[in-house]
């Protein structure tokens, strides 16, 4: 063996017990000294290793990753003992390379030579002698706050009377340290950083303004081999594909890395994790609803030779968004933002479109989401004002290019309350997303002509939701994101926003907030009421109530329609519709019924039991009043139950509880069970079919690994019901 050979120890010397060194041959020095001399024999070398896994992991807050590597975390040192063949001796000396990816420069900050002294230099790489017993050395290790995150490899120099050489020790992964006052991830409230860093299972908030629901998600970050996934992740961004050396030096820096993720974990520019689809119609692949976590996504995204997971919606991708940010040592949570505009010109306006006959139109490019779903980060933001700092926006839906990549954030949240959109990332997009004016139109398709029917300046953004700290209860952040509708600070803000993004209008020429004052108010008012139980399989039971607000008799013509939809609006059937004409007298309200059969509905419900209702009023000569509702049918319910005390390492029995509905069969029934600590993995169960009003029962197992309070997520889906979902939490005991 040359000089320049170098003698690699495998990652698996860190992976088994990692106390040990594979057998060593002789190593002969790059200068090629003479064979015959003595002191060739007695060469210096390393016996074995023990990098004290168990007590570094548990200093350094990774002890809860099921993977076996020694995980650290930057700004704190590790320790280890080195056993060599023999003591130091005088003239003979030992120190360290440490080194991360392809192509490793002290200049970019991803190499570090440091030799071994009895102190610790401040600031960078440096490794302090702590003791010596015998061949026997200890060892710590510190490493800079700012140094990038990722796969590390440990080697040592060794110099030993006149020969040089390099051996690998082994491999460690460097993460983020929000439990570290340097680190800009730094969280100092103790409950909250356990929140958003160590908790591996959540709640997602869906459904619209007037019913939030809540699906369960498993984010189980610290599931065996999600590390590696998390890490593969950032070596498959185009970034990393077009200057490596480059990305892997910015993984230093949480704005970077976090923006690197908001592109990646859609699969739309660089064969990233998931793949969206909102058509309705998910043949090849899995409809969103029925996913249970970020677990199994990425598992198969790897699996598939990392090709993109079919399908998933704004909720799928914030809650894989957020596994990987908690895996890297990033704080974060998801956040549900009700009746979210999506803004394509940066006119802060979204235009809605309806036709004469109370249908909506597609036309146009902005749109409203019921609900939509993304992340905040935690993190300082070096490029900007420190009152920027703390929670950051960063949302993996691909909605609109970035740079020229479907990518958004990080945007401050800070800045977003005060209408500073002349900031990085993305900001005219995310103030839009809670805070743009909603104007609807009557386009008549016949004449092609379209007349302003109203603008609203309160309806956008609303509820602005994330699960609470340490419980299952709703936090409404709303206040973070926007002063108080209606306020005058909210009014300034946005008129601040739009003279930003719209330098050279006349002021107040745009906004709806102006244009509202100029449209006649209505002689009528229009609402949609509930009147009955809103079920799949049911009836669905509605009145219109109408008021003359006038002291004149009115007539009033109304065109009514109802579409079954996707929570983003997009339309998927008509299902319904009506035309009538009523004599209002004058102050009179009336209610009109309306009902819809489940048979009316039932072929074209998809997965978010959606049903918009609309009604356009023309009272004469006067404008139109446009009504409009979104109700959301529910499912029947599933229940789960425990049977007996949960303890780690005991299997304990789980019963799912289901009952049919309908008046007629339900099959294809399967069920989907995962949860973080209580099983490996995901574990499906095909129910035989149900006959109508049928109830089912099914008993399966769990074999809980770790103890606290752990989420099972469980998703029935059938013939009839594409996802029901239910969760429940179990106590382990150890």
């Amino acid at each position: 063996m040359t000089g320049g050979e170098r003698m690699a120890i495998t990652p698996q010397a860190l992976q088994g017990p990692p106390n040990s060194l594979p057998a060593m041959r002789p190593l002969r020095s790059r200068m090629q000294p003479d064979l015959r001399s003595p002191l060739c024999l007695t060469a210096l070398e390393p016996q074995n290793i023990n990098w004290q896994a168990t007590s570094n992991r548990q200093a350094h807050h990774t002890d809860t990753f099921s993977s076996q590597e020694l995980i650290l975390r930057r700004g704190q040192s590790f320790n280890f003992s080195l056993s060599l063949n023999r003591s130091l001796g005088n003239g003979e000396s030992l120190g360290f390379i440490v080194s991360t990816g392809p192509y490793p420069s002290e200049s970019a900050g991803t190499k570090a030579v440091f030799p071994l002294s009895n102190w610790t230099s401040g600031g960078g790489w440096s490794a302090q002698l702590v003791s010596k017993q015998d061949n026997i050395l200890t060892i710590t290790i510190s490493s800079p706050v700012s140094a990038p995150v990722g796969w590390y490899t440990l080697s040592t120099q060794i110099s030993s009377w006149g020969r040089d050489f390099t051996l690998k020790l082994g491999m460690f992964v460097l993460l983020f340290n929000p439990w570290l006052p340097e680190d800009v991830v730094f969280m100092s409230n103790h409950a909250e950083r356990e929140e958003y860093v160590q908790e591996d299972a959540g709640i997602i908030y869906v459904g619209n303004m007037n019913r939030i629901g809540m699906v369960g998600w498993n984010f189980g970050q610290f599931e065996q081999g999600i590390l590696n996934i998390c890490l593969s992740i950032l070596d498959h961004s185009l970034n990393f594909r077009r200057d490596p050396a480059a990305d892997v030096a910015r993984r230093n820096d949480p704005k970077y890395v976090g923006r690197v993720l908001s592109a990646m974990i859609n699969g739309n520019d660089d064969n990233g994790v998931i793949s969206g689809n909102w058509s309705g119609n998910y043949t090849g692949g899995l409809d969103p609803r029925n996913w249970n976590g970020s677990v199994e996504i990425l598992k198969e995204w790897k699996k598939s030779g990392f090709r993109p997971v079919r399908y998933g919606q704004c909720w799928v991708f914030a809650g894989t968004l957020n596994t990987v940010l908690r895996c890297f040592g990033i704080p974060s949570r998801v956040v549900t933002n009700f009746n979210s505009a999506h803004d394509t010109d940066r006119s802060l306006s979204v235009d809605v479109y309806y036709d004469p006959y109370g249908r909506p139109i597609d036309k146009g490019s902005d749109s409203v989401w019921n609900f939509h779903v993304w992340n905040e980060g935690w993190f300082v933001r070096t490029d900007l004002d420190p009152s920027y700092n703390g929670w950051q926006v960063l949302d993996a839906t691909p909605q609109e290019r970035s740079q020229g990549v479907f990518q958004c954030g990080p945007a401050s949240v800070a800045a977003i309350r005060e209408g500073d959109v002349n900031l990085d990332f993305d900001m005219p997009f995310v103030f839009a997303e809670v805070n743009a004016d909603r104007i609807t139109w009557i386009y008549d398709v016949y004449n092609n002509t379209q007349k302003r029917n109203s603008s609203d300046t309160h309806s956008i953004g609303r509820y602005i939701s994330t699960k609470a700290v340490g419980s299952n209860s709703r936090m409404d952040i709303t206040e973070k994101y926007k002063y108080p509708e209606g306020s005058r600070q909210e009014r300034q803000v946005f008129e601040k926003a739009l003279g930003r993004l719209q330098p050279h209008r006349s002021f107040g020429a745009t906004s709806a907030r102006h244009l509202a004052g100029e449209e006649r108010e209505p002689s009528i008012l229009g609402k949609f009421k509930v009147t009955g139980i809103l079920e799949v399989g049911r009836e669905v039971n509605m009145a219109l109530l109408l008021k003359n607000l006038t002291s004149d008799m009115k007539t009033v013509t109304v065109n009514m329609t109802a579409w079954t939809i996707i929570y983003n609006g997009t339309l998927v059937h008509e299902v319904w519709k009506d035309s009538i004409t009523i004599a209002l007298d004058p102050k009179e309200e009336i209610q009109h019924p309306v009902k819809i059969t489940y048979a009316q509905y039932e072929k074209y419900l998809k997965a978010d039991n959606m049903i918009r209702t609309t009604a356009v009023c023309q009272v004469s000569d006067e404008a139109e009043v446009l009504v409009e509702r979104d109700i959301i049918l529910d499912n029947p319910s599933l229940t789960l139950e425990v049977l007996e005390q949960a303890r780690v390492r005991k299997p304990v029995n789980i019963q799912m509880l289901f009952s049919n509905p309908l008046d007629e069969p339900v099959k294809d029934c399967v069920l989907m069970v995962e949860g973080s600590g209580l099983l490996p993995g995901s574990v499906r169960i095909d129910v035989p079919t149900l006959r109508p009003k049928e109830r089912s029962r099914v008993r399966f197992e769990i074999l809980p690994t770790r103890s606290g309070t752990k989420q099972l997520l469980a998703d029935f889906s059938c013939n009839k019901f594409p996802a029901i979902k239910t969760m429940l939490s179990i106590d382990v005991a150890e």
